[in-house]
């Protein structure tokens, strides 16, 4: 992947995890990993916010989306992004750029082991990281709106296990993409159902919980009977071998103290998705 930009953005506010404190080392563990040409670091707040409108630190997470917005707008034309959280509110502005450039011509592909589908009434926790693409969807809070929405016919869950009944029930009624785990380990399945959105480009967005939690624990809110290494870098080389990358993300590591497993899975796939991660 040449011409890249890595903007590492170390939000924790977003995360409904006790634990979401560690998502500031994690983020930059792993922005250090990845071979780039050009690497941002974009300023955070360190402390928690106000709720409003059923969303926990909602005012930090404004202003975050603001420097965002900002960062995005220095990456010259044809570079591709790389988004490095944090949690996963923090890909709201890198898609909505990315819907800027090639309208219904993009299809986003979530991986991840929740659907990040509620709305402030519907979430139990108040954490924008499970309103993240319904907000990208055009069903946000006030001030964590994309500027243009996404249709969800634009959208492929992948690896998706654990949604709450509010979220299933709006996959059912807007008839959305999805495929799980279980049909993820050949790349065919979800290469025919990115092909029947017609993309011509894809935007991929990578929670690491979409990972079985045996092989990487270090996330907020692990799901068991998740994706293998291999498998995720497959379906992603499949996708890239065949639609244009608009950018990419990867998101929610809680670095912990014991990260010897932690930087065996991560090498394997920064080597696999980025080449050779720096030492």
């Amino acid at each position: 992947m040449s011409g890249q930009v890595v903007l590492e953005v170390a939000q924790w506010q977003g995360s409904g995890a006790t634990t979401a404190g560690r998502l500031r080392n994690g983020a930059a563990r792993l922005a250090e990993l990845i071979p780039e040409v050009r690497r941002r670091t974009v300023a955070t707040d360190s402390g928690s916010g106000n709720s409003r409108g059923g969303v926990r630190n909602a005012d930090v997470l404004e202003r975050h989306l603001r420097a965002m917005r900002e960062a995005l707008a220095e990456v010259p034309p044809g570079e591709t992004t790389v988004t490095i959280g944090g949690d996963c509110g923090v890909d709201l502005a890198p898609i909505e750029t990315a819907l800027s450039v090639y309208g219904d011509r993009l299809t986003l592909v979530w991986f991840d082991a929740h659907a990040d589908l509620n709305t402030p009434q519907s979430s139990p926790s108040g954490a924008f990281h499970g309103m993240v693409l319904r907000a990208l969807l055009g069903d946000g809070p006030e001030g964590l709106r994309p500027v243009r929405s996404l249709s969800a016919d634009r959208v492929v869950l992948a690896g998706a296990r654990s949604l709450d009944p509010g979220e299933r029930d709006f996959v059912e009624r807007r008839g959305m993409r999805h495929i799980g785990v279980e049909h993820l380990t050949q790349p065919g399945p979800l290469l025919a159902l990115v092909r029947a959105t017609g993309a011509e480009a894809i935007y991929v967005h990578i929670d690491l919980d979409v990972l079985d939690p045996q092989i990487f624990p270090a996330v907020g809110t692990p799901e068991p009977g998740g994706l293998g290494v291999e498998d995720l870098l497959a379906a992603v080389r499949a996708l890239t071998n065949e639609f244009t990358l608009a950018g990419i993300a990867l998101t929610e590591y809680e670095r912990t103290e014991d990260t010897g497993q932690e930087e065996a899975v991560l090498r394997r796939i920064v080597d696999g998705l980025f080449g050779s991660a720096r030492r």
